[in-house]
């Protein structure tokens, strides 16, 4: 039996939102923003598995899109309305995957952040992509950030997800480890899918158009690094350089 993990306990949410997720932002968060930031129609997106709102609250910041934030967890959903309220974010809370409060086709894009390694089955996977997809609106993107499957067991300078040296089965209950700052680890209970895992259910989906990414720091320019750096100066970085601690897919609801 898997011991997933309950974003729904206060403590968990409380410590996952003191996390520091300077490496999220740098190889993740920038790349699925260059997705919206990149095409002037794109006014409303979905931020599917919203956690405590950080990513909702810097796109809103940064593009002046509106956002719809939903979750499942009551608490998370909390952090994220008292801390990061913005006028042009609506935070709602979801129940069994379901996003009955919009229509059809009537969003622009859409994006799933660490959604998907907390899910425990391909099915349930899948029922969330057809959501996503029914309310995206034709020509529109979905966007996908998950920690890397082929990186697994690599120590980061925030976090390590599973063990070293250890194989993993696609749908495996994996550990993760995040380091928070003068706190134990928050260890989190995810689950291992393997890249074709992605790919299979996207296109199953109805999504086309299929691209994965995978930075590293090299793939960042070196002002932006200076800056980041500047502003984390007691940060160090670890394993980022040469190996991708994430793992990105954009893909398209195209018009059949």
């Amino acid at each position: 039996m898997s011991m997933k993990t309950s974003f729904k306990t206060e403590m968990i949410a409380n410590k996952f939102e003191a996390y520091n997720d300077i490496l999220e932002q740098t190889l993740g968060f920038r790349f699925v923003f260059q997705t919206f930031l990149s095409n002037p129609k794109i006014t409303r997106v979905l931020d599917y598995g919203c956690g405590p709102g950080k990513v909702s609250y810097r796109l809103a910041k940064k593009t002046g899109v509106h956002v719809l934030a939903v979750d499942e967890s009551k608490e998370m959903i909390n952090i994220a309305s008292k801390k990061r309220s913005h006028p042009n974010i609506n935070y709602h809370l979801i129940k069994n995957d379901n996003l009955s409060f919009l229509k059809d086709n009537s969003v622009d894009g859409a994006m799933a952040c660490y959604v998907f390694i907390n899910t425990e089955k391909k099915e349930q996977i899948l029922r969330m992509m057809k959501e996503i997809y029914r309310v995206l609106a034709p020509h529109s993107p979905f966007v996908i950030l998950d920690t890397n499957p082929d990186s697994t067991g690599i120590e980061f300078s925030t976090f390590r997800n599973g063990i070293k040296g250890k194989k993993y089965m696609s749908g495996e209950a994996r550990q993760e480890w995040l380091h928070i700052n003068d706190q134990e680890d928050l260890v989190l209970h995810d689950f291992h899918w393997q890249k074709p895992v992605y790919e299979e259910l996207l296109t199953e989906a109805g999504f086309q158009e299929i691209e994965q990414l995978e930075p590293t720091l090299k793939d960042i320019p070196e002002d932006e690094l200076k800056i980041i750096q500047e502003k984390h100066h007691d940060h160090h970085w670890k394993s980022e350089w040469e190996f991708p601690p994430f793992v990105i897919y954009k893909s398209i609801k195209l018009v059949k």
